[in-house]
């Protein structure tokens, strides 16, 4: 995944609203949508059929886990753990604390190919750095808007500042024009400007620092909208199996309560 955005604890009907794109390889096998425990708690996400585990992991109560991968020229090492076991295991506790706690009990990052995190629910929210040697990084987050791409949080590039200067704003609109905002901010094509480091050194297409990426055999496959309310009910989950900007989000919300699949 290339695109995290994530409010936490700015909106009134809202504690957490998480918004993102995965970028990945078109022909890489995977299951848009499916239940990946049945818990309790029950958790959704897509799955990974290469490596397995996913990108992104929802339970229904509300905490929610995503990453995005530490870009590695020699590519993954196969013979590491599958860094998407990281957002099922963080959502397979009830609190996005206690998630915290679990995976930096169990959780050695020298096992796993790089990566970030954030993990967060009603009341709180975490970036996990699980990109160098065997400690686990952790940073509690204030409320606010947070956007992670494929850089440490609190790095600095062209793709954040766009998203930021795009939802600038967005915590004094109603919910549905926040929503049809964050959907209007995955689909964007934009390219922002950039400096030739931003690209590799120019190795890498411009159009790779979109929301939104197309791409010979590479892009933006999948998307969703989560959001998290101040009840106690599961929370609404929204995906598109497809780049955002021409394929419609569909409600995963049957598989709160319906069958396994």
């Amino acid at each position: 995944m290339c695109l995290l955005i994530v409010f936490s604890r700015t909106l009134p009907d809202a504690p957490l609203v998480v918004a993102a794109n995965r970028d990945e390889r078109l022909d890489r096998p995977a299951t848009a949508m499916t239940v990946l425990d049945a818990g309790p708690p029950r958790v959704l996400g897509g799955r990974d059929e290469l490596a397995g585990g996913t990108w992104l992991a929802v339970n229904d109560h509300g905490v929610v886990a995503g990453l995005t991968n530490r870009p590695v020229e020699a590519g993954r090492v196969p013979t590491k753990r599958s860094r998407g076991e990281l957002p099922v295991l963080l959502a397979r506790a009830t609190s996005a604390q206690a998630a915290v706690a679990a995976c930096e009990a169990k959780v050695d990052p020298s096992d796993y190919n790089p990566a970030w995190i954030l993990v967060g629910d009603r009341r709180s929210l975490f970036a996990l750095d699980v990109s160098d040697g065997r400690a686990l990084r952790v940073e509690e987050l204030r409320p606010g808007l947070h956007v992670l791409e494929n850089k440490p949080f609190g790095s600095e590039s062209p793709k954040i500042r766009h998203v930021m200067e795009l939802l600038a704003g967005a915590e004094r609109l109603p919910a549905h024009e926040r929503s049809d905002l964050l959907f209007s901010v995955l689909g964007d094509h934009a390219v922002p400007p950039h400096s030739p480091e931003d690209t590799a050194q120019g190795r890498l297409p411009a159009s790779v620092l979109a929301d939104c990426v197309h791409g010979e055999g590479y892009g933006t496959r999948w998307s969703c909208l989560v959001e998290v309310t101040a009840d106690d009910r599961p929370p609404r989950l929204r995906y598109a199996e497809g780049p955002p900007c021409r394929t419609p989000f569909v409600d995963a919300g049957a598989l709160w309560s319906g069958p396994e699949r």
